[in-house]
């Protein structure tokens, strides 16, 4: 089973909400992609780039399940995300502090260039340039799944249009699914995987419904994440040879759960 790369963001984020929830937390797509996958039974690397503050995350011992040997790192802050939410647990503003991820495209296509046997994950999102990690994927024939983010999904689908029927998965939400089909054929595409809040999550091949997995109804303690949750879980169990109906089954279930979950904390450095 080859290991999953994530290429994308840790960062540290603060959500809010209406009802005061949320605060100051470890995100980022890569890692928590990778920590579900890892979770579920998969070698999984988030293949990023960390800033002074968040260095010593390879040594945190809640992260020891994820291999860190594709990360990088570089002088000053790593990127910073304020999530604001709304009572239905809808995002309705970001505001962004990418830090020394604007290097994340460089690290992203050495590390490709290094490590074609490996199975990538694209967190197909700012501040990383998207069209060139995808032409480096399609070009050295590399297996490679991708999801969008909502704030900036319309601009990222039409930048990725060109390489998704290589892609062997691609992740979206319901209103994400709306703007995909209004760019490419969805009938050309391998595999979609649609989420829906707390309604049934489907999958898609080539244009056909084969699955369908409702998650089990569970009040939300922070929604942040959840997405990144499913892919995880169903990028895992389908690399266990899992069909893809039992896969969803699995992410859905592992996507509620983390609902409910306390959220990461951003963990102290060590005293030397």
């Amino acid at each position: 089973m080859k290991r999953l790369d994530v290429i994308g963001n840790v960062s540290r984020d603060v959500t809010l909400y209406p009802d005061h929830r949320g605060g100051a937390r470890l995100g980022g797509a890569a890692l928590m992609v990778a920590l579900a996958a890892a979770k579920a039974g998969r070698a999984a690397a988030p293949v990023c780039v960390l800033g002074d503050d968040l260095v010593h995350l390879p040594q945190a011992a809640e992260l020891t399940a994820i291999d860190w040997s594709a990360h990088s790192t570089a002088k000053g802050p790593s990127a910073r995300f304020e999530l604001e939410y709304d009572q239905h647990g809808e995002l309705v503003a970001v505001r962004p502090d990418y830090g020394v991820a604007d290097q994340l495209t460089a690290h992203a296509l050495a590390h490709v260039d290094h490590h074609s046997d490996s199975q990538y994950h694209v967190c197909c999102r700012r501040p990383l340039d998207t069209a060139a990690v995808l032409d480096r994927l399609a070009r050295t024939g590399a297996d490679f799944s991708v999801d969008f983010f909502l704030p900036s999904a319309e601009a990222m689908i039409r930048t990725a249009a060109p390489w998704l029927a290589y892609a062997t998965t691609v992740f979206v939400n319901a209103a994400e699914h709306r703007l995909l089909q209004s760019v490419v054929d969805t009938t050309e595409l391998r595999e979609i995987v649609v989420t829906d809040g707390p309604r049934a999550a489907t999958v898609w091949a080539y244009g056909r419904q084969t699955g369908a997995a409702v998650p089990p109804p569970r009040p939300p303690l922070e929604v942040s994440g959840a997405g990144d949750t499913l892919a995880g879980t169903f990028l895992a169990h389908c690399a266990q040879g899992a069909p893809a109906t039992h896969a969803l089954a699995q992410a859905t279930a592992a996507a509620a759960q983390h609902l409910t979950t306390p959220s990461l904390p951003i963990p102290a450095q060590r005293r030397a």
